[in-house]
């Protein structure tokens, strides 16, 4: 069960402005415009200019607030100076980070590996860059929120999805830890694991909707009445049935209790001087 936070309190936990990497279309813009309905100032970042400044102007207009579009590269190697610069002197208490769509059928043999390392790229290094730039501060704040949208695709390796799936599962792995650094510091973490969306990205692939798919509004509403409930929250009762066959214990306590021995081991070492 879900319980959506009410906008006065949204906004106390999350501040004025929220990033949003991968906006231009689908779930991205989805999330934009609930946002925005809540009254939040926004960054949005995507390569395609026409479509990113067509999801702010949108926004603008229907909900009164800044939104600025920043059209760059996630995976250009000065992605992370490009989003400071944008950024200058805002509170972003926000980041969701929806970039990570990229060829899922193709045979890892036929595919190149400059596609492969741009998906590693995107969905990894993206990321990590802009969870470095932000979590500082919100830390220091004590509130804040990073969300990965993530993919069942991450429930296990695949033919033709190979480097997809591994990236996948390092958005749930990296939130996870995450999510137990920065939690006790008062700041959400998690990674919204979704299944198949009615999104154009699955349009241009070809891929038909059926009675399992669900529509972009309804998982952007779903992500953000569940960024409190981190590490990992699956989108969709169909999804979370699917992942339950998989993740036969809850992934909190697990978490938990792995990163009790990994800080334990941390602090054997301190104390051996290694």
């Amino acid at each position: 069960m879900t319980n959506p936070v009410e906008p006065d309190a949204f906004t106390r936990r999350y501040g004025q402005w929220a990033v949003i990497a991968g906006a231009s279309e689908g779930v991205g813009a989805a999330l934009a415009d609930q946002l925005a309905a809540r009254g939040i100032d926004l960054i949005l970042i995507a390569r395609n200019e026409s479509l990113v400044e067509a999801v702010a102007a949108e926004v603008r207009e229907r909900h009164g607030v800044q939104a600025r579009p920043l059209v760059a590269d996630l995976t250009s190697p000065d992605i992370g100076a490009r989003v400071a610069q944008a950024t200058d002197g805002l509170e972003v208490g926000l980041l969701i980070y929806n970039a990570g769509a990229a060829n899922r059928t193709v045979e890892f043999l036929e595919d190149s590996v400059e596609q492969s390392r741009k998906q590693i790229e995107l969905a990894c290094t993206g990321p990590l860059t802009l969870a470095r730039l932000f979590a500082p501060a919100m830390r220091q704040r004590g509130r804040g929120g990073i969300v990965l949208v993530g993919s069942l695709a991450c429930l296990a390796g695949s033919a033709t999805i190979a480097v997809y799936s591994a990236v996948k599962a390092f958005n749930v792995n990296f939130a996870e830890g995450l999510w137990s650094e920065l939690h006790p510091h008062g700041v959400d973490v998690v990674c919204t694991v979704l299944g198949k969306t009615d999104t154009e990205a699955m349009q241009r692939m070809g891929v038909t909707p059926d009675a399992g798919t669900m529509q972009p509004g309804d998982v952007a509403g779903e992500i953000i009445a569940n960024i409190g409930n981190g590490p990992v929250h699956i989108v969709g009762e169909a999804n979370r049935s699917i992942a339950s066959h998989v993740w036969t214990v809850d992934r909190r306590a697990l978490v938990e209790m792995m990163s009790a021995a990994s800080r334990h081991f941390a602090d054997e070492e301190a104390t051996s001087g290694h």
